[in-house]
């Protein structure tokens, strides 16, 4: 991690990062993740035992912003989903379920890249002095 010391605060990247876009660079990695999640049990969907595993995304959002990793939010918030229609082979992937869910988050994703890009926009304007 690169910091520097800036008068009398210790300053890095991850800093001005969450000083920049608050809670919302957090998410946008959380709903990242939680896509991958998601993408994978659609993709086995017809893999025998395979377990559908999904992100509580309040959840780890919540332990994110107390200042754990995201990455450490995210698993410790990952869950097996429990069917409602259990299957034969052992698979718990709901596939109407599990595409609703990717779509859902992909919605959420783009509006808070969106945002994102909206202050970094609003910053660039600001350091040109427009």
């Amino acid at each position: 991690m690169l910091a520097k010391r800036v008068g009398r605060q210790l300053w890095n990247k991850k800093d001005m990062a969450h000083d920049l876009f608050g809670i919302n660079g957090k998410a946008l990695e959380l709903r990242s993740q939680r896509m991958g999640l998601l993408a994978s049990n659609i993709a086995n969907a017809a893999t025998p035992g395979y377990k559908a595993k999904d992100i509580d995304f309040t959840a780890a959002l919540k332990t994110a912003e107390g200042g754990t990793d995201v990455s450490t939010a995210a698993e410790r918030s990952t869950l097996y989903r429990v069917p409602v229609m259990p299957s034969l082979d052992g698979n718990t992937v709901e596939l109407q379920n599990e595409q609703l869910a990717f779509s859902e988050n992909a919605v959420g994703y783009a509006a808070t890249l969106q945002f994102i890009r909206a202050r970094v926009d609003t910053v660039t304007r600001a350091l040109k002095g427009d």
